[in-house]
């Protein structure tokens, strides 16, 4: 049993539709179906409904689209509360072309750490005068075991995965007990890996040009929190958009996995949107069960209705609608 999680917006048009494709691939998934987001609050009363974390707690492991956020206001995070509520401390963001464009032969993964950071969200507000928002504090928390823990995750993935390098993305000249201690801990595990594995790090911004002029020279990237965001979103855009992008939130005993654009409101219910990032997240998830020959073949019929079919949602520079995309990649299963 998997948790399914359609969310908002545009989720459940692309959740149908990878559904629909691990149906005729003949994956292992039987379907819990919840709520969370407004579609939680439509249902449940509650963004993150008790019946949805008591089936992610049960099945292990959950398949989510994409999730509504308010702006400067409402309800918190509710990726963030999933996280932190099932101990998800390592997010995995492989980047991969599958359309050439104006850059070619990326393949790069990003491992975030995951609960950490400023994105603990410890923020308050300091009253001044007859304003009562007139200061806003936010505290970010790295520990040395987190640290410590998604270095590890990080250089085992590395390893038997075959990847040759990890550059550790810091800002440990400016920020230097926060991001600090991440780069002093990362340097440590990485001393475990020494001929096997090579390291360097690389200040953040600087990280960030370098993706832009010459994105080649990476093989891994291994991030706090914040900007482990950022630069996964920069990454995703080497490769054609975060429609492209899949995400997968993974700790001791529960996974889930996640299309990590937005839920594009603007173009809900109108069947247009393009449900790839939520099917190459299907296909961490089958390799995190073990089936790994069914997320290959997954890949290659993505890849197959992309590029030598041409059948492409808008977002990618074509005219096919989901349901049409969907029908072109279950002929090449």
């Amino acid at each position: 049993m998997a948790t399914l999680i359609p969310g908002d917006g545009i989720g459940p048009e692309v959740t149908q539709a990878t559904v629909e494709v691990l149906d005729a691939l003949g994956s292992p998934f039987e379907w819990e179906l919840c709520t969370a987001g407004m579609a939680g609050i439509d249902a449940a009363g509650d963004p993150l409904p008790a019946a949805t974390l008591e089936s992610i707690r049960r099945t292990k492991l959950a398949l989510k689209g994409p999730l509504t956020t308010p702006v400067g206001g409402g309800f918190r995070s509710v990726n963030v509360r999933l996280r932190e509520e099932f101990k998800l401390f390592a997010n995995l963001r492989p980047a991969k072309t599958i359309i050439p464009g104006r850059y070619e032969n990326i393949d790069i993964v990003l491992i975030r750490e995951n609960i950490e950071g400023l994105y603990v969200a410890h923020e308050h507000f300091i009253p001044v005068g007859a304003d009562p928002r007139a200061v806003a504090v936010s505290t970010g928390v790295n520990t040395r075991d987190g640290c410590r823990r998604i270095a590890r995750f990080a250089f085992e993935y590395a390893v038997r995965n075959g990847r040759k390098k990890i550059t550790i993305v810091h800002k440990a000249n400016v920020l230097k007990a926060l991001t600090g201690i991440f780069l002093e801990a990362a340097r440590e595990i990485a001393q475990d890996y020494a001929g096997r594995v090579e390291v360097e790090d690389r200040i953040v911004d600087a990280c960030a040009m370098q993706l832009v002029l010459n994105p080649w020279q990476f093989d891994m990237l291994l991030c706090t929190n914040l900007f482990g965001d950022i630069l996964s979103d920069e990454i995703a855009g080497l490769v054609g958009g975060l429609g492209l992008a899949p995400g997968a939130n993974l700790g001791e005993h529960a996974a889930i996995f996640e299309a990590v654009h937005g839920s594009a409101p603007d173009i809900a219910g109108k069947g247009v949107a393009n449900p790839v990032s939520l099917m190459l997240a299907a296909c961490l998830m089958l390799e995190h069960v073990g089936r790994p020959e069914l997320a290959a073949r997954l890949r290659s019929a993505i890849s197959d209705a992309l590029l030598q079919d041409q059948v492409r949602t808008r977002d990618l520079g074509g005219t096919a609608s989901t349901k049409e995309f969907t029908a072109a990649l279950i002929k090449r299963l």
